[in-house]
């Protein structure tokens, strides 16, 4: 059973979605399927909400994200749209560097990042008034100060995370509640799941982010996706009790 704790946090996310779509529009969600992802597109399609959602595809995702993809569009009878990266820089990207260059260094794995998922992301937000992510403070020592709303200085438009308060408890008692499909690599140990090559599975009690980028000794480990934002409504960020 749901606590009155968890219940709150749904209804708070349910409301802050509606406002998005209703004072933002054109709003998208930028989906990687994983668990919280996987939250948020059962709640825009239960309430119908007209947020689009895309997908950015580097070309070195797991088969098992490609066919969570193909069960999101089968059960849920949305869209999914999917940006890939630019062909010419990719080839650029290989030649330069090799397929696997990025295990040689932090800069040219920020790189194969910058071609893979930062200018895709640029392309799918064009045009747009905002964006959705599910992004948490518990996620990592770099997400821990991450507001449900604020404002993104690189692409210029409003910047959400609905389930920025949310514990890593939230968010599978939501999926296990309403039988939301979810990745399979999950029940395998990878509570952070990216591209196949720089993605491996914890044991359990580690840091979750520590399956990523795992041969790096930063300890703040991102791929440029969410550079860090300026709040808008201090107000939401206050935790639920």
């Amino acid at each position: 059973m749901a606590s009155e704790s968890s219940i709150d946090r749904v209804a708070a996310a349910r409301e802050l979605l509606h406002s998005i779509a209703r004072d933002h529009p054109p709003a998208v969600f930028a989906c990687s399927f994983g668990a919280e992802d996987m939250v948020l597109v059962d709640l825009i399609a239960r309430d119908a909400l007209p947020i689009d959602v895309f997908t950015l595809d580097t070309g070195r995702l797991p088969e098992e994200t490609h066919a969570l993809v193909d069960r999101v569009r089968d059960h849920y009878e949305i869209g999914v749209d999917v940006y890939f990266p630019e062909r010419a820089a990719i080839q650029a990207l290989v030649e330069r560097h090799g397929v696997n260059g990025f295990y040689r260094s932090i800069e040219i794995r920020k790189a194969c990042c910058g071609v893979r998922k930062v200018e895709p992301l640029g392309r799918a937000l064009a045009g747009k008034r905002a964006w959705l992510t599910g992004l948490r403070r518990e996620q990592s020592v770099d997400r821990g100060d991450v507001l449900p709303e604020s404002h993104d200085e690189v692409h210029g438009l409003r910047k959400f995370a609905p389930l920025a308060w949310w514990t890593h408890d939230d968010v599978w008692d939501y999926l296990s509640q309403h039988d939301v499909p979810y990745n399979a690599l999950h029940d395998r140990g990878y509570p952070s799941i990216g591209c196949a090559p720089c993605t491996r599975p914890v044991a359990v009690g580690d840091d979750p982010r520590s399956g990523r980028w795992w041969w790096e000794q930063e300890v703040r480990k991102e791929c440029g996706l969410h550079p860090r934002a300026t709040p808008v409504r201090v107000a939401l960020a206050e935790p639920l009790p």
